[in-house]
């Protein structure tokens, strides 16, 4: 199918951008002929052009399931179409949010301008503002699968090609790959906050403390400024305020190399990832900088409560998705 390839071309484009997609965070859509084609959980859409990474969905069976709030819908396993399913990958968590948006293609990023304003408490309020002229709505935050799909079901309304998920990214809908691009490209512009200047980090300092640990310095100094910018980590290490924050990092950030974490962050030092450490961690941990350094110290910000973090960690379909190599 070219619009497949299209679709395959963005993907990789938009996964490439850590502003936009961090690690197996994002999912991409088409829908052709009955089938919702969705990026496999666990998958990085940067890997879009060069590895099959898409799962075909019977997207009437799945639309049917949502509706009558089916627990099935949830993971979405059941209505995979076996018989197109060359990858044997399980379907994005998020794949009731493609289904439910009308459009033929949907995309969805965790672009870190989107998220700094999605974790105010204002924050539909202030989005307002930047998104005059687009067809938008703001979810409050749920966990993805059947909670985030009742939501986005209470909030959809004929036209809406743009939802901003409160605590969690931003999802674009339109008829074509182009459209969908074109459509993401501008809400992004508009969203834009400048991030503060950070500190570079100490690297002599980080390279003593790695030596005859299992330790590395992070590669790049937007990991580091997680350490080095004190209001990124103030603000930011001890609560969780999206839901792969905790999957990936946990629900603090550890300072002291001590502590066995797979990434530590050293006030006002930089940046140490354990070399076991998945290629998630790093990506996180930049992600948990760039996101903090476009907050500003008085912004009310809404954290994820006890209650959403048990959620997300005691779900099988993050599980699995951790898990995944």
């Amino acid at each position: 199918m070219v619009d497949l390839d299209r679709l395959r071309t963005l993907s990789a484009r938009v996964g490439a951008d850590p502003l936009l997609v961090q690690a197996a965070g994002g999912n991409t859509s088409i829908k052709d002929d009955g089938v919702l084609w969705i990026k496999a959980s666990g998958t990085w859409l940067k890997d879009a052009a060069s590895r099959d990474i898409f799962v075909p969905v019977d997207h009437g069976a799945l639309v049917d399931a949502l509706a009558r709030r089916d627990p099935a819908a949830d993971a979405c396993l059941p209505f995979v179409r076996a018989d197109l399913n060359v990858t044997g990958l399980r379907p994005s968590i998020e794949t009731s949010v493609h289904a439910l948006m009308p459009h033929r293609v949907v995309v969805h990023v965790h672009c870190v301008n989107t998220i700094a304003w999605a974790i105010r408490r204002d924050a539909e309020a202030r989005l307002g503002e930047r998104l005059q002229g687009f067809r938008w709505g703001f979810v409050p935050y749920a966990r993805p699968g059947l909670p985030l799909a009742d939501a986005i079901a209470a909030r959809l309304r004929p036209g809406i090609d743009v939802l901003v998920l409160g605590n969690h990214g931003l999802v674009v809908a339109a008829g074509s790959v182009d459209e969908a691009e074109d459509l993401l490209d501008r809400v992004v512009a508009a969203v834009t906050r400048t991030p503060r200047e950070a500190p570079s980090p100490d690297r002599r300092a980080l390279g003593e403390m790695c030596e005859g640990t299992a330790y590395t310095p992070a590669a790049s100094d937007e990991t580091h400024a997680l350490a080095t910018d004190p209001f990124a980590l103030e603000r930011g290490g001890d609560h969780v305020y999206y839901p792969d924050h905790v999957v990936f990092l946990g629900t603090r950030v550890a300072t002291d190399i001590g502590s066995g974490a797979p990434l530590v962050a050293v006030p006002r030092t930089g940046v140490l990832v354990r070399s076991d450490a998945k290629p998630a961690v790093e990506a996180m941990g930049r992600c948990l900088a760039d996101v903090m350094r476009r907050v500003e110290p008085d912004d009310d910000l809404v954290a994820l409560t006890d209650q959403d973090i048990d959620r997300l960690v005691n779900w099988d379909a993050e599980a699995y998705r951790v898990n995944l190599p």
